[in-house]
């Protein structure tokens, strides 16, 4: 995703681009304070998104908004300015966004999450894909990836909740048998969750994605492709996927949901 934010105010500028990266780190943001070095950067480059203010001085931002969408009619444009009387030029061009200065952090959120032309979801390049929304499922290559038990699964998406982080094999096995008190028969079972697992990933050659060591285990988040991951890193991909439902078929992800600060 490439940003682009125009303001010949440098302060208003330095604190709009702030804010944006804020949200959107992984995106590229390309700055301009001068709108005649905007214009030429645009003659050769093209935007996702472009923050314009209206009153540039030497140029106006509608006329830069009508620039940028002749290079990419799908260019989402985010008119930020004190000035209101703009309001009917800007949405003339079909603008995404209207923000009055100046621009709080929320605002600039909101009109990411609801862009006229909504970003795709990113190309990672990653085979192994998980769904956390909704119902948990993993997909190797576009296809569903199958587990030999349903409690392997369950092991799976335990771990990818818990996002890199380790657990033991007492932690495992009070969520996933939360009605039954811990026995030597409970951590027999897990030891051949434990191996089922790490030869079903070993099986599509994502070996690497499983980490057991003495003290636990744990999912290396970096090599897998999870929309829960990329909504914690405001993808707006995931932020509008997320509607309230996250590993539906287990009572312990329950617990999650809260953490979730904005479902749309």
């Amino acid at each position: 995703m490439k940003i682009l934010a125009v303001d010949d105010e440098p302060n208003a500028l330095h604190l709009l681009t702030r804010s944006i990266q804020a949200l959107v780190p992984q995106a590229e943001m390309v700055a301009f304070s001068d709108p005649a070095a905007a214009l030429k950067w645009a003659t050769e480059n093209t935007c996702d998104i472009a923050f314009l203010d209206i009153e540039l001085g030497s140029m106006n931002g509608i006329e830069l908004g009508k620039r940028l969408k002749e290079r990419n009619p799908k260019t989402n444009l985010i008119f930020v300015t004190g000035y209101l009387n703009y309001a009917v030029s800007a949405y003339a061009l079909h603008a995404s966004g209207y923000l009055s200065k100046p621009a709080s952090q929320e605002a600039i959120r909101v009109e990411l999450e609801n862009l006229r032309y909504p970003m795709p979801k990113p190309r990672t390049g990653k085979q192994l894909v998980v769904h956390c929304f909704g119902n948990f499922e993993v997909f190797y290559c576009g296809k569903p990836l199958t587990f030999k038990r349903s409690k392997t699964k369950e092991l799976f998406a335990f771990l990818i909740d818990r996002n890199g982080a380790r657990v033991t094999s007492g932690e495992i096995c009070a969520r996933l048998w939360e009605e039954e008190t811990s026995d030597k028969r409970q951590k027999d079972y897990l030891r051949h969750l434990v191996m089922d697992l790490s030869n079903t990933l070993s099986g599509i050659g994502e070996s690497d994605v499983f980490v057991r060591t003495r003290s636990g285990y744990n999912i290396n988040p970096a090599l897998l492709e999870c929309d829960y991951y990329d909504y914690l890193n405001n993808i707006p991909y995931a932020v509008r996927a997320y509607q309230g439902e996250y590993m539906q078929q287990y009572s312990w992800a329950e617990e999650r949901i809260a953490s979730f600060s904005h479902p749309l």
